[in-house]
């Protein structure tokens, strides 16, 4: 029997280590590497509003303030879990009782790890949203100035795998573009509904002592608070609700990344990815693997995994303050911000680099019987033809026209189709041979297609100065609400310097 086994009534004996191993060094080892300075800044807050109330003197203040700011950050983070102390909050108040004293057993006052460790978490997490939003706008920003620079690229678009019409490039990059708007838009409403401090519900009823709440919430940066203090030691639809807006971004942004490889196949051949973002063969020396981007959509996949992974964990869990939605749950939505950002910012860097076949999508499109929609359309106004006659003479041309070998849908003429019509719609039937190769001709298809949206070359170009703005504003709101953080966290320094030196605080 080892000294650490676990003896149990039975006389049978069990690893005692396995808790620390499963649980505790991984627990410590994430919080130390995540949370520390979000801990200290809660450290400060709380100092500063139980001073401001009178529950701590001046000169305890300045003891513990000067404790906090001769913390060992660096040493602490360097640390290894020894089981002297139960997680990295005991081991940073003892190593602070130690250097200041009894005065610093009065920083507690007021408050839990409970109402810290909710703090804690939502501090980090607008942390992790904010570094998301940052590589997602920059995303967004390539997306559009690709859509801005190919608003008159004509390009074949497919629909159920299959060629279907032509269309204009950058409506294609617009595309994708206001998908990734929208999740961006998601994010910054997860933002918001977790902006909110639990500080001051203790363990969840609470406090007996006069406390500011407010104080310590406009000191960490948020903008309320969670008012219910059993709410605020509780819930968990803040994380929730980040962990779905993740993963939409990730599903969302994956399923692009399956046509960029397909479009960057040898077979499409109307992208070529950048050297620093493809890989060579060990064997066949031709090939230019674009593994940037296969790596892209697994590791989305990942990260989409571990937002899920947090939801799941939450199911069925009870309604209070419980390790399952804690030390055990935050790393994996930790994990999966970490991922996507990094794949945004990879994304945007292979998008940003990629050399466009122009050639080759042009006469792809120019051939294509893809413009067949505009024909019928045609049949229709000219030659006063249902829809459903149109569609039916359409088809008919289109699929004897396969059947001759006929690949071109230039090869394709008037005589063709009124030899159609005329068993479909009756004599009745008049079209020129200037309408027929008008109406089969992709430029002209996709200039005429100026409705709202559509894919006509003004549009695309409106469109992307559109895009453009809302960049912008994206943008702006991402720095005006990190320069928020950063000057809160520059504040609670300043103003525990301020203490600690017993000068006023600002």
């Amino acid at each position: 029997m080892k000294r650490d086994d676990i003896i149990a009534r039975d006389g049978s004996t069990f690893p005692g280590k396995s808790y620390t191993t499963a649980v505790l060094r991984p627990a410590y080892d994430e919080a130390k590497a995540v949370l520390l300075p979000s801990m200290i800044q809660i450290h400060r807050a709380h100092l500063l509003m139980l001073h401001s109330v009178g529950l701590i003197n001046d000169a305890d203040a300045a003891t513990i303030a000067g404790t906090i700011d001769g913390l060992d950050l660096d040493a602490i983070a360097a640390s290894q879990y020894t089981g002297e102390y139960e997680d990295l909050f005991f081991t940073v108040e003892s190593q602070m009782l130690t250097q200041g004293g009894d005065a610093v057993g009065n920083l507690h006052i007021a408050r839990s790890r409970n109402d810290m460790g909710m703090c804690l978490y939502r501090m980090i997490m607008r942390h992790q949203l904010l570094r998301v939003l940052a590589a997602a706008g920059e995303l967004y920003e390539t997306l559009v100035r690709l859509a801005a620079e190919h608003s008159e690229t004509l390009t074949l678009e497919h629909t159920h795998t299959q060629p279907a019409q032509p269309s204009i490039l950058g409506h294609r990059f617009l595309a994708i573009a206001d998908v990734l708007g929208r999740d961006i838009e998601r994010v910054q409403s997860a933002y918001a509904s977790l902006d909110f401090s639990p500080m001051g519900a203790a363990a969840l009823t609470g406090t007996g002592f006069g406390i500011d709440r407010e104080f310590t919430a406009e000191l960490l940066g948020f903008r309320g608070l969670v008012e219910n203090s059993y709410d605020a030691v509780a819930s968990t639809d803040y994380i929730a609700q980040s962990a779905t807006a993740l993963q939409l971004m990730a599903i969302d942004t994956g399923r692009s990344c399956v046509d960029f490889l397909a479009w960057c196949t040898e077979e499409f051949g109307l992208y070529k990815v950048a050297s620093p973002y493809v890989q060579m063969s060990s064997i066949m020396p031709q090939k230019r693997n674009p593994v940037s981007i296969e790596h892209s959509r697994s590791l989305l996949s990942a990260a989409s995994a571990s937002a899920a992974t947090v939801l799941t964990m939450m199911h069925n869990t009870p309604f209070g303050d419980i390790v399952d939605t804690e030390d055990d749950l935050q790393p994996y939505i930790w994990r999966s911000a970490s991922v996507l950002t990094n794949v945004l910012h990879l994304l945007s860097g292979v998008l940003g680099t990629i050399e466009v076949n122009v050639e080759v999508m042009r006469e792809r499109a120019l051939s294509s019987f893809a413009t067949a929609t505009e024909l019928a359309d045609t049949l229709v106004r000219e030659a006063g033809c249902t829809f459903k006659e149109a569609h039916t003479v359409v088809s008919r041309v289109v699929q004897s026209a396969a059947a001759q070998g006929v690949r071109d849908v230039r090869e394709v003429h008037a005589a063709d189709v009124m030899a159609t019509a005329h068993d479909v719609c009756g004599g009745r039937v008049d079209i020129s041979e200037d309408s027929v190769r008008l109406a089969l001709n992709a430029d002209h298809f996709v200039q005429i297609r100026t409705s709202r949206g559509g894919v006509a070359p003004s549009e695309v170009a409106r469109m992307a100065v559109d895009r453009g703005q809302r960049a912008e504003e994206f943008a702006g709101w991402y720095r005006t609400t990190a320069e928020h953080l950063d000057g809160v966290a520059e504040r609670l320094v300043r103003d525990c310097e301020a203490l600690s030196g017993g000068t006023e605080r600002t």
